[in-house]
């Protein structure tokens, strides 16, 4: 039965808007991003040992990848649409779906998170493998987070991550089950860029990788935008 005028209860139809495909140049930026001090290389006062680097074996196959390097930094694989040809953004009520294979090396602290204009940040997640059974949640735009426990969550699993930016809740799911909604959400209007990466602890509130450590991976094997539209009434 199709809806008439006076139906406030419109149907409502999600659509893909975004299909990561991490070797688009067009898509993703590589090595670069205006979250990092004058876009990078390097973010020490967020006690990271990143030294971001372009090169695609660190990013571009979807597994993101850090090495030692021998000024004591770490090169790190960062993409973002931040800047992008296509210039990608999230939005308010759009619903990320994102599967990860989870990192080993203590050190890795990978991340899925939003970005724009010096904030807009929402962490889809974050993972530090010194705490196994642990994902952090978090929205910055207006604050509010949680640290998950679970038993689905250890070093080298994957995980199947959903998370809605809603108007007046965030919402995380975990492996198809709601595990956290925040109450705040990002209001209306909110927008902002991707960004996918693989960061290295300095050791303030993480421990740093072991001196027999010289390299640390994640991988996120797929990464999805769904946007939620009214049909108009009558259709």
């Amino acid at each position: 039965m199709c809806a008439d005028s006076g139906d406030r209860r419109s149907p409502r139809v999600s659509d893909v808007v975004f299909t990561a495909d991490f070797t688009s140049e067009t898509q993703w930026v590589a090595g670069r991003s205006w979250a990092y001090p004058g876009g990078g290389p390097t973010n020490p006062a967020d006690d990271k040992l990143d030294h971001l680097t372009a090169d695609p074996a660190y990013s571009r196959s979807g597994t993101f990848r850090a090495t030692r390097r021998a000024d004591g930094l770490w090169d790190t694989g960062l993409l973002t649409t931040e800047g992008s040809a296509e210039g990608f953004t999230v939005r308010t009520g759009d619903r990320l779906d994102a599967r990860v294979r989870l990192p080993v090396g203590v050190g890795a602290w990978p991340a899925i998170w939003t970005w724009r204009d010096g904030g807009n940040e929402v962490d889809v997640f974050e993972y530090h493998p010194d705490n196994p059974a642990l994902l952090e949640f978090s929205n910055h735009v207006r604050p509010s987070g949680r640290d998950l426990r679970a038993d689905a969550i250890s070093p080298g699993g994957a995980v199947d991550l959903s998370v809605t930016f809603g108007r007046r809740s965030v919402v995380w799911s975990l492996n198809g089950k709601r595990v956290f909604a925040d109450g705040r959400g990002v209001g209306v209007g909110w927008y902002a860029s991707l960004i996918v990466n693989l960061s290295v602890s300095a050791g303030r509130y993480h421990p740093h990788p072991d001196a027999a450590t010289t390299e640390l991976s994640y991988t996120v094997e797929s990464l999805v935008v769904h946007r939620t539209a009214h049909w108009p009434p009558g259709v």
